[in-house]
Formats: C-alpha cells, structure tokens, sequence
C-alpha cells in the first residue's frame, strides 16, 4: 500500500481528475495548499508599494492505493498536470504501514479498495 501525494497548479486539477478516473482510480482527497519551489514567487506592485508574493496557491492531492495502481495513479497525475513549464508540481510516494477502515474494521488492502 502506498500514499501519493502530489502538489499541482490549482487550474489542472479537474485535467488530473478526469486522467485518474480513466485509469479507474476514484478515493481521492483534494486540500488548497501554499508554497514554492523553483518559481519563488513573484513581485507585484500595490496602490503603489512593491509585495513579494513568494507563497503561491497549489492543489495537494492525497490517493492512497494498492501496489498495482501505483504506476497509474502517476501516470494519470502527470498527464493531467504536466505543461512543461516550471511550477507543474511534484509526486511523493510513501508506504502506508497499516489502513482500517473505520465501518466495519476491515484492515489492509481491503480497506483501501
């Protein structure tokens, strides 16, 4: 069992959506994030004063999966979320040590579906 989370541009979360739902995958969790990496923000002028804007909004996507879908799951995000430009995101993937489900205690894969 693996965790992937994956930050993207907030504008291709439904092109990412779609490409996961192809690929059958549909147990996703979406949270509105902050932050940056290689785009370091970006300066703008207000009523006439000069804001560094170096947080800038992401999409954290969080899909727990079993082994056979990890390859899917990242194939599916990239298509969805890849535009070649600098700040399309990054992919993590962490082992999940124990999943329960908490209706009826089913533990494991069962319980990621």
């Amino acid at each position: 069992m693996k965790l992937i989370i994956a930050y993207i541009q907030p504008d291709k979360l439904s092109a990412v959506k779609q490409e996961l739902y192809k690929k059958e995958i549909f147990k996703i969790s979406v949270t509105n994030a902050m932050g940056c990496g290689q785009q370091k923000g970006y300066t703008e002028v207000y009523r006439g004063v000069d804001v560094e804007v170096n947080l800038l909004k992401k999409v954290r996507i969080e899909i727990a999966v079993n082994e056979t879908f990890v390859d899917d799951t990242i194939d599916a995000i990239i298509l969805g979320a890849k535009t070649g430009s600098i700040g399309d995101g990054k992919i993590f993937v962490l082992p999940i040590e124990k999943t329960i489900r908490i209706r009826n205690r089913e533990e494991g894969a069962a319980a990621i579906g």
